[in-house]
């Protein structure tokens, strides 16, 4: 058995975001769902990128945000997600190693672009998000780095990369290649709406490879169909030994076999974008539990984590998380 190299190896889509601020008029006037992820394919994203105007670019996805995170802290963190050998491509894979990332991107695609998401932040700082997954969508397992799976302590994988059945393939290959060396195996949800579209699938995943859940409140009632947290918890606790669960403003509960721990949310002045929320806390608690603190205290990372970038716009840092640890 190899010996432990990164903290935290993670697997998603590899995407570059375009964020740009809008009112409600134009989530109405271009028919988006206000607050959720919405699959486009390449016409809709091009023509969605021109609506937009002026917009930030940087390399985004769920799952490489949370790496990225994993390393401000001052983790080691690595990352598989899939690009073309293209400009996106190559700028991703710069964006990931300039912050200490390793990143492993598997074959690139022989037509397929690499992967953007166009996000919409309205007044409200609500992110409505429209993806063209692109090559990302097409990681399989032969894409899969094992000799990286086997050095991380945990594997993370983003919910959001299970659309294709190779991708789920590729789950179920990473998730039994740690299991198989001892390490750890942690999910996100992602999204009510990525739940929706394969509950059945994410029920067996959980229930046969996940060691560690992360998800929010609807997230969560969504996956077991049930109307109340309370028959969320019941539910999730026979399905794996520890689910952490955001509840916005509230903080998170921390869910183990014999107890819910509360733990508080960091206050900020003033929210101005919640992209990467979620994507952060799971950063803070990742690097908390990787260095075997208290599940309280690595819930208080993650707090402090999302605080810093939901105060700003774009979905990473732009301080060095360790520098905010108490």
């Amino acid at each position: 058995m190899p010996g432990i190299q990164f903290d935290v190896v993670g697997i998603g889509n590899a995407l570059v975001d375009v964020i740009a601020h809008a009112d409600d008029s134009f989530i109405h006037q271009h028919e988006l769902v206000k607050g959720a992820m919405t699959l486009v394919d390449t016409d809709r994203a091009l023509y969605l990128y021109r609506a937009l105007g002026g917009a930030v670019e940087m390399s985004g996805g769920s799952a490489a945000n949370t790496m990225c995170g994993v390393a401000s802290f001052g983790g080691t963190a690595a990352y598989i997600g899939k690009v073309s050998d293209d400009e996106l491509g190559k700028v991703f894979g710069h964006d990931c190693r300039a912050v200490g990332v390793q990143f492993r991107p598997g074959a690139p695609g022989v037509d397929t672009p690499t992967g953007r998401c166009i996000i919409v932040v309205t007044p409200d700082a609500q992110r409505t998000m429209n993806t063209y997954l692109g090559v990302s969508s097409l990681l399989s397992p032969s894409d899969v780095d094992t000799d990286t799976v086997a050095k991380g302590d945990v594997l993370y994988m983003e919910g959001y990369l299970y659309d294709r059945p190779e991708a789920k393939e590729a789950f179920r290959y990473a998730a039994q290649v740690a299991h198989a060396n001892d390490r750890l195996v942690s999910l996100t949800l992602s999204d009510s709406f990525c739940v929706d579209r394969h509950r059945d699938d994410f029920r067996a995943l959980v229930t046969d490879e996940v060691d560690l859940l992360f998800g929010n409140e609807s997230e969560l009632m969504s996956l077991y169909q049930v109307d109340s947290m309370d028959e969320a918890l019941r539910a999730v606790r026979k399905d794996c030994s520890l689910a952490v669960i955001t509840v916005g403003a509230e903080g998170c509960m921390v869910v183990t076999e014999d107890d819910v721990l509360h733990a508080p949310a960091q206050p900020v002045d003033k929210v101005l974008d919640t992209t990467g929320a979620g994507d952060l806390f799971a950063a803070g608690f990742l690097y908390g539990y990787t260095r075997r603190r208290s599940l309280v205290d690595c819930a208080h990372y993650g707090a402090i984590a999302a605080a810093e970038v939901i105060s700003h716009v774009g979905p990473r840092p732009l301080v060095e998380l360790r520098t905010l640890l108490p």
